[in-house]
């Protein structure tokens, strides 16, 4: 009832005593911006000023029948025009009906198709005179303008015209019915446009609609309750019962189940999930019960974020659409140049009647010659790809990932999380002199319960499995790349490798041998260092993905040179990269050289890919061509990528390059097509035929060629929901 009294919790109105009810969050400001043109945005629906194509939601809305004021709007201004331009056509062509009456009767019936039903379309023409960016609609409008001024002028003024252009009744013949018919067959094409290009959000609209409307809150009395998905917080707990959807990111508290994360990751096989483990929103549980907790809500979800990124990159500009965008810059001027050519050669040097085909082949001329499919060739490859690597869990960030990574010849890649599980394991434990393997474990855990590295983990939890109690450290220290070191029972302790144990000139010569057999398994040796003395080392494996052998094995197919970088020692390194058919290993990497080794890869004319997944690859994903993110990672190297995989396995590379290898196909093909049409078409409109075969173009024709072309070209393009992957 007051609804200026706000609260930051529950409770009654000061004013008039009744429950305060939760604010529902405002709706987002939504934006529109043009499918051809994405830097155009406006803060409400319209026209784009640069081509006349209607603008279009950012954010794509999660209602299936979703309305489209749009094409409501042309679907009605199209049947009415239909409904009129039929008896136009009808008095046009009949010889029955005297002249004047016809003529009369056709501008009666005509005028509100052109200028009522028709007017967005002159809408579009001004407003591509007014902002210098001649588009299709420039000439479509001038086409039919120029068939209804001249078939006002005379019927009103016939005078005005020389005999050698009248007809047997004294009078100039009208061409309503080509303004009539052209101006509902254009307003099909734009019905027929919006209803196709709609479809290309569908998979956009088929990921919003996997998350569920509601979430069962679990309050801390034990009661449950049902609250709509918006109104779930940051810490709620949440009961996922048997075959529900999670509703949003977290981790599981209680409970064990099988959760089928199919629908973000694009693998089948339902992944087992037990306290402790991360769950997805949107995905589906199977037959266990769940209770998570809430981690991240609203559009800080992972499913929030393909959204965004997928909607951004349909919008984004490939470096291919230059090309169409040079075209464009100059094609509508010299289209109508030769239109205006066409009208001089025909009026002075046809056959009679020769202002009929000069004005009818020069309204062939703009017509056919539209530039839309030209413009739609590459936005509608863009726009349907991005959402195909959603379904399997590729995100693009932008249209130049798509584009340029077919060209990658070199794939760099971190080894932990991205070659590997990122999960390491404790493997070995080995004492020297007189310490004890217990003592060397409690001292390597004590040191890394301060770190977050993966290595770490292994070792605190190797050392919890093992009933290894954990000591007090004072002054830790993490160095980078190296290791870490602190004081444990007032003595100096260090963890690390062989670089830290030459920093802090300890002597490893005793263990080397050990070590090396060690590396030689794959695993990664860390040293102990009590007071700058060896007490022992520890061995962690970190197990290889299940799909990396095949991963590499198709990229190899591809002739892609894999580059291994990791901080590992070099025999570790190349017993896995050897067991991997790496083609080369850059061992003992610090987190600040990544970028370098980018960098000399592509002096050498390399074209470069980085993989990794941690905050200290972000330099070398933005340095290399294309960046590479793992899902699993941090949202550092996310926004650092140009390419995100869902799952963070590299067989979701071998997908995203299939995929950007048949999205530069297919916008060839488009291209071509498109390009094809004009050159072919607007000579034909022109009458170039006509001397040798007789042959003309009807203007009617022409537009309906013209929204073919468009629809070929969004036909195209939606092939790409189909690529197999």
């Amino acid at each position: 009832m007051h609804p200026e009294v706000e609260s930051p919790s529950p409770g009654a109105c000061p004013k008039c005593g009744m429950a305060l009810e939760l604010k529902t969050p405002s709706a987002t400001r939504t934006e529109w911006t043009c499918p051809m043109h994405p830097e155009i945005v406006r803060s409400e629906p319209g026209s784009c000023p640069k081509c006349g194509m209607a603008l279009e939601p950012r954010e794509v809305g999660t209602g299936e029948d979703e309305e489209n004021a749009e094409l409501r709007d042309m679907t009605r201004r199209w049947w009415w025009s239909a409904g009129l331009g039929l008896p136009v056509a009808a008095l046009g062509m009949t010889h029955y009906v005297p002249q004047l009456i016809s003529d009369w009767g056709q501008l009666v019936l005509s005028t509100p198709v052109v200028l009522w039903f028709g007017w967005p379309i002159f809408v579009r023409l001004w407003a591509s005179f007014r902002n210098l960016s001649p588009n299709m609609f420039t000439l479509t409008g001038l086409g039919i303008g120029f068939a209804y001024g001249y078939s006002v002028v005379a019927i009103l003024a016939p005078g005005v015209f020389p005999a050698v252009f009248r007809t047997e009744d004294g009078l100039p013949p009208v061409y309503f019915e080509v303004a009539a018919v052209i101006m509902a067959l254009v307003l099909l094409g734009q019905v027929l446009e919006l209803r196709a290009r709609s479809s290309t959000n569908a998979a956009i609209r088929s990921l919003l609609g996997l998350a569920p409307k509601t979430a069962r809150r679990v309050r801390a009395d034990g009661a449950e309750e049902d609250i709509p998905l918006a109104e779930v917080q940051l810490g709620d707990r949440l009961r996922i019962r048997p075959g529900e959807k999670v509703p949003v990111d977290g981790v599981v508290v209680e409970g064990n189940s099988s959760v089928d994360e199919s629908m973000i990751t694009g693998e089948p096989i339902p992944v087992e999930k037990t306290a402790g483990e991360r769950v997805i929103g949107a995905t589906v549980n199977g037959t266990g019960s769940l209770i998570m907790e809430a981690r991240r809500v609203g559009s800080d979800t992972l499913l929030a974020q393909i959204v965004r990124m997928v909607s951004e990159a349909s919008r984004s500009r490939a470096p291919i659409q230059r090309l169409a965008d040079a075209v464009s810059a100059w094609f509508v001027p010299v289209v109508v140049l030769i239109a205006a050519v066409t009208f001089a050669v025909w009026a002075f040097f046809g056959p009679v009647p020769a202002l009929a085909f000069a004005i009818l082949n020069s309204i062939g001329v703009l017509i056919i010659a539209c530039p839309c499919a030209l413009g739609l060739a590459t936005p509608m490859s863009i726009m349907v790809a991005s959402g195909k690597g959603a379904t399997f869990g590729v995100l693009f960030k932008n249209a130049e990932a798509i584009e340029t990574l077919r060209k990658v010849d070199t794939l760099v890649t971190d080894k932990t999380g991205t070659l590997t599980e990122g999960h390491p394991q404790l493997q070995d434990v080995v004492a020297l002199g007189s310490h004890a393997e217990q003592s060397v474990l409690q001292l390597a855990a004590s040191l890394e319960r301060g770190s977050e590295h993966p290595l770490a983990s292994a070792i605190v939890k190797g050392a919890e499995e093992r009933g290894v109690k954990t000591s007090q450290v004072d002054g830790f220290e993490a160095v980078p790349g190296k290791g870490v070191r602190g004081r444990i029972d007032g003595r100096s302790v260090a963890l690390g490798n062989d670089a830290l144990m030459q920093m802090l000139g300890t002597d490893i010569a005793k263990a080397s041998s050990q070590a090396n057999q060690l590396r030689a398994e794959g695993k990664t040796v860390m040293f102990v260092a009590v007071e700058r003395g060896l007490a022992g080392l520890v061995a962690v494996a970190d197990p290889v993905k299940e799909t990396t052998p095949a991963a590499i094995a198709a990229l190899h197919e591809a002739e892609i040179r894999i580059v291994m970088l990791t901080g590992d020692n070099e025999t570790t390194a190349k017993a896995v990269a050897s067991r991997l058919g790496i083609d080369e290993v850059v061992a003992g990497v610090l987190p600040d050289q990544k970028a370098e080794i980018v960098k000399r890869l592509q002096s050498e004319g390399r074209f470069v890919a980085m993989a990794g997944d941690g905050i200290n690859d972000a330099p070398a994903l933005a340095q290399a061509q294309v960046g590479i993110a793992m899902g699993t990672g941090t949202d550092v190297a996310m926004e650092s990528a140009g390419v995100t995989l869902v799952k963070g396995d590299l067989m979701g590379i071998v997908r995203a390059r299939h995929l950007s290898e048949a999205t530069m196909r297919n916008m060839y093909e488009n291209l071509f097509w498109a390009f094809a049409y004009n050159v072919l078409g607007i000579p034909i409109a022109a009458g170039v035929l006509f001397p040798f075969f007789g042959i003309l173009l009807s203007p009617m024709i022409a537009v309906l060629a013209m929204t073919l072309s468009s629809l070929s070209v969004i036909g195209n393009a939606l092939r790409l929901r189909t690529v197999r992957v």
